[in-house]
């Protein structure tokens, strides 16, 4: 039987797990109840001792990929989701002001949950920091229409980690919010909106997903779309649907095809959040780091013969429908730079690029203009499973970024080889140093150098990156 612990927080007790290297996991705490596409209402106070020993509730969801190969307990679902989970280095005692860590997952607004294997805070918090990993309405059930609940939901775990993270050690005035895809574009979104002001004071964005942000008025498009495929004229006609109704209709939309996935996703001009969101981002004076993998796009397409098998003809249509009259130029420039990589591999980096890297690459440059503290890193490490064919891939940085690599099925991902324990340390050594001292190891980002940090077997220091190919979507 795990040994537990008890605590007190202003908003009552809770009983939590001590682990054996010391320190403590308190899980699945409720932040917030919600009725359906309704504002959450934040929970102050806890009847009775509440048992945080085990992990809450999915959130309404259709797994994906990733989170299936992450590990993640599909099984337990429901509307009541919205928790959050507390990892501290030692028992707490409310004699200490450590650093707080706020983790928001990432499944393309549409799945994915905080208590994924790899999400497990214990490696970070042993660095000297307080890790809080939330939960968030996902897909039809949190970003149908313009009210972004999902935000909201994040929010209202915020304030959570405001009134109570004392009590676990944390000091709620130096509170970082990190995530990744999904959840890094959260993090962009909550670096824009008006309501979080005092809630953090650094952000770190892994792999963000900036595309899927998305106007008022196509959310508003999508929410009608998502009517029309359930067959009722209201939102409120939708009280009366399933889970399994709802997400049967999300499936549907899900299928027809969208450059950028925003069916659900945070809209812009919607509640809590500006019109322009990067542009708002971009003004926040908020210490923020930025970084993309070098082959997110291969994670989909390694492992699908529609993509996978495309050749010299697909590659040179993408050139000339993405780069128009510099299509031969941006070709040569792609082959010249990564001349080991065949036509699908091509086709994926572009789409890396548009996708991901060069929308970081512009959020950095608009910050530096606006005098705003920016670093930028580059994850080119590749995965050696699959004979290699994912590379760097979409969501690889993850158990290097918690230093979670001894958990199993971990080495699904990454292989085992000895090479991985140094940029584990690395990585996650330079997260909890951003959150103590409000900047990482490496220069900041300028528009002379762009330092960027490449995150590798061997860790260096890179200015400008891939220069040339960065430079031709400069013509765009």
């Amino acid at each position: 039987m795990p040994q537990v612990t008890t605590l007190t927080t202003p908003s009552g007790s809770l009983q939590g797990n001590l682990r054996p290297d010391g320190g403590c996991e308190f899980l699945g705490i409720r932040y917030a109840t919600a009725q359906r596409h309704q504002d959450p209402v934040n929970i102050t106070v806890f009847d009775g001792v509440v048992d945080a020993t085990k992990y809450g509730p999915l959130c309404p969801q259709i797994p994906g990929a990733l989170e299936i190969i992450l590990g993640a307990d599909t099984t337990n679902v429901s509307e009541d989701c919205l928790h959050l989970n507390v990892f501290t280095p030692s028992t707490p005692s409310s004699q200490r002001k450590l650093p707080v860590l706020v983790w928001i997952h990432g499944g393309a607004y549409t799945n994915g949950s905080n208590s994924v294997p790899l999400y497990h805070g214990s490696s970070l918090a042993s660095r000297g920091v307080v890790v809080v990993a939330i939960n968030y309405r996902l897909g039809s059930f949190g970003f149908l229409g313009e009210d972004n609940f999902g935000v909201l939901d994040m929010i209202s775990a915020l304030q959570w980690v405001n009134r109570n993270i004392a009590a676990f050690d944390g000091d709620a005035n130096n509170v970082t919010i990190f995530g990744e895809s999904a959840g890094g574009s959260a993090v962009v979104s909550l670096m824009s909106s008006p309501d979080t002001n005092g809630l953090f004071h650094k952000a770190w964005a892994m792999s963000p997903s900036i595309g899927q942000l998305r106007s008022k008025e196509r959310a508003l498009q999508a929410e009608q779309m998502f009517l029309q495929h359930a067959g009722v004229s209201s939102r409120n006609d939708l009280q009366s649907l399933t889970i399994a109704e709802m997400l049967d209709v999300q499936a549907k939309l899900e299928a027809i095809p969208t450059d950028n996935f925003d069916f659900f996703t945070p809209a812009g001009g919607g509640r809590s959040l500006p019109h322009d969101i990067v542009t708002t981002a971009a003004q926040s004076p908020v210490p923020f780091v930025i970084g993309t993998n070098r082959d997110e796009n291969r994670l989909w397409a390694a492992l699908d013969p529609a993509q996978n098998q495309l050749g010299e003809e697909h590659w040179n249509d993408l050139c000339q429908q993405t780069f128009g009259e510099h299509a031969l130029r941006a070709k040569n420039i792609y082959e010249q730079t990564r001349p080991e990589e065949s036509p699908w591999q091509l086709i994926s980096s572009i789409r890396t690029d548009t996708a991901f890297r060069q929308r970081a690459q512009r959020i950095s440059e608009q910050r530096v203009q606006a005098n705003n503290k920016t670093w930028m890193y580059w994850f080119t490490w590749p995965t050696p499973v699959l004979d290699g064919i994912v590379g760097s891939c979409h969501g690889l940085d993850i158990p290097f970024a918690f230093d979670n690599l001894s958990l199993p099925r971990t080495d699904d991902l990454t292989g085992d080889g000895a090479e991985r324990a140094g940029i584990a340390t690395r990585f996650a050594d330079e997260i909890a140093q951003f959150a103590k001292s409000s900047a990482p190891s490496w220069p900041a980002f300028d528009l002379a150098d762009r330092s960027t940090l490449e995150i590798n077997a061997e860790i260096a220091v890179l200015n400008d990156p891939e220069k040339e190919i960065r430079e031709i979507y400069l013509s765009l």
